[in-house]
């Protein structure tokens, strides 16, 4: 099951996705999140984020992990820096 919600930012799409997740007894998975800390990545190698090829290049070789409310970029914790 795929559910996807769309809104603008400060809308709630987060706290209605992660209630009904709830409910629904199944996996929240944040891809706001997941893209942001790709674009993290992509200034943190000093890649052009203009360059295509260069950010698929850094989305290759980077791990996005959850632990619990906080999102680990190659096993850092980016939480703070993601959502800022």
């Amino acid at each position: 099951m795929i559910i996807t919600i769309d809104g603008p930012a400060g809308s709630g799409k987060s706290t209605v996705a992660r209630l009904l997740a709830e409910r629904l007894n199944v996996r929240f998975l944040d891809t706001g999140a997941m893209y942001r800390a790709v674009a993290l990545a992509v200034l943190d190698a000093s890649a052009d984020e203009h360059d295509h090829a260069a950010v698929a290049d850094v989305a290759r070789t980077i791990t996005i992990s959850f632990d619990q409310q906080r999102l680990l970029l190659n096993g850092r914790d980016v939480t703070a820096e993601i959502r800022s």
